[in-house]
């Protein structure tokens, strides 16, 4: 089949989605359709600037294209990335790809009738442990998570007594054998790190996320092992190949968190796993709960762990998405609708 047009919209984000991480966390849609009728929908990152990205630029390489199997998507991918180097090489421009990536993975599998998870080699796993990021703990206990991640920023000194009665709360009310995790988003220093450390060791986190930026690789690495038996996670900062080699290469993180909306894309996120399962690094996918994660998960040896950003008890209205999987006591169900298995709201993308 043979590409007709590729398109990235921004959605109207004029209310509050139930489903969406900040409101909208600049996330666009890219859709792509064929000569014969088929359509193909991705999700990625950057926002406007990325829309104009896609539009103006990578739309042009792909236009015409074919598109009959996987080493196709990966061709693409290579000449997208390329066209893209003089202004890329991550951020906004590989957030722009991502979506790109998305939806020809997403057009090949409906094209094809399959989930993608069965494009990527057949799905290992029916459904995954799913955890849930936010503070409802009763909400999140009552829905079957046995997993939760707790988000904290810092701002003054008073945040270990806040922290401390977060994670304290989130044992009491999900229980003592729960995953607790807890999210620090790049704001923490080494000091700080050593007294969450300290203070939170009768709780039994699990792990430390984004302690510190991504651009303190070796800070890291030498961070790392003092908050043992804490482990250190992060990677969704990281965009390229060539970042995950550079975490490697110096040691930082216990666990890389790669976002599939952002690195690239389904061909991106698989380079990843490929050095990683070389280094013996585990990764759990930031976000992994969303389809386009999922998949991957199902179908690799993604760390059985999917994240669900503030996830509700209630069936969830305005949602950007429709056909998500199903959560059914803490676990995902992955369905056998071709491609990712889900439609967006098309009032967002009028």
């Amino acid at each position: 089949m043979r590409i007709r047009t590729v398109k990235a919209i921004y959605p109207r984000w004029n209310r509050p989605l139930s489903d969406a991480w900040q409101s909208h966390f600049w996330q666009i849609v890219v859709v792509v359709t064929t000569e014969c009728g088929h359509t193909g929908y991705g999700y990625g990152g950057g926002g406007e600037p990325a829309v104009q990205v896609v539009n103006r630029h990578l739309s042009h390489f792909l236009a015409g294209r074919t598109l009959e199997g996987t080493s196709d998507i990966r061709a693409a991918w290579q000449a997208l990335y390329r066209a893209s180097l003089p202004y890329g090489r991550g951020g906004i421009a590989m957030m722009a790809l991502s979506g790109v990536d998305l939806a020809l993975w997403d057009l090949l599998g409906r094209a094809r009738n399959q989930p993608v998870c069965e494009l990527l080699g057949g799905r290992r796993k029916p459904s995954v442990r799913a955890y849930a990021s936010g503070l409802a703990f009763e909400t999140y206990r009552d829905m079957g998570f046995d997993a939760v991640k707790v988000f904290h920023h810092w701002r003054e000194p008073a945040d270990y007594d806040r922290t401390e009665t977060l994670i304290t709360r989130a044992r009491q009310v999900m229980g003592p054998e729960v995953l607790v995790m807890l999210d620090c988003y790049m704001s923490w220093d080494a000091e700080i790190a050593m007294e969450m450390r300290r203070r939170l060791a009768p709780y039994n986190v699990y792990w430390f996320e984004d302690v510190l930026t991504p651009d303190h690789k070796r800070e890291l690495a030498e961070l790392r092992p003092k908050l043992d038996p804490v482990l250190a996670a992060g990677g969704e900062h990281e965009f390229t190949l060539d970042g995950y080699r550079a975490l490697a290469a110096a040691g930082s993180l216990d666990i890389w968190q790669p976002d599939v909306t952002w690195c690239g894309g389904l061909t991106g996120a698989l380079a990843i796993l490929k050095l990683a399962e070389g280094e013996a690094i585990p990764v759990c996918l930031h976000r992994g709960g969303e389809p386009w994660g999922l998949h991957l998960i199902s179908a690799s040896n993604c760390l059985d762990l999917a994240e669900l950003v503030g996830p509700e008890k209630q069936p969830p209205t305005g949602r950007a998405w429709q056909g998500v999987p199903e959560l059914v006591d803490g676990h995902l169900l992955i369905g056998n609708r071709p491609g990712f298995g889900v439609e967006p709201d098309l009032a967002l993308l009028a």
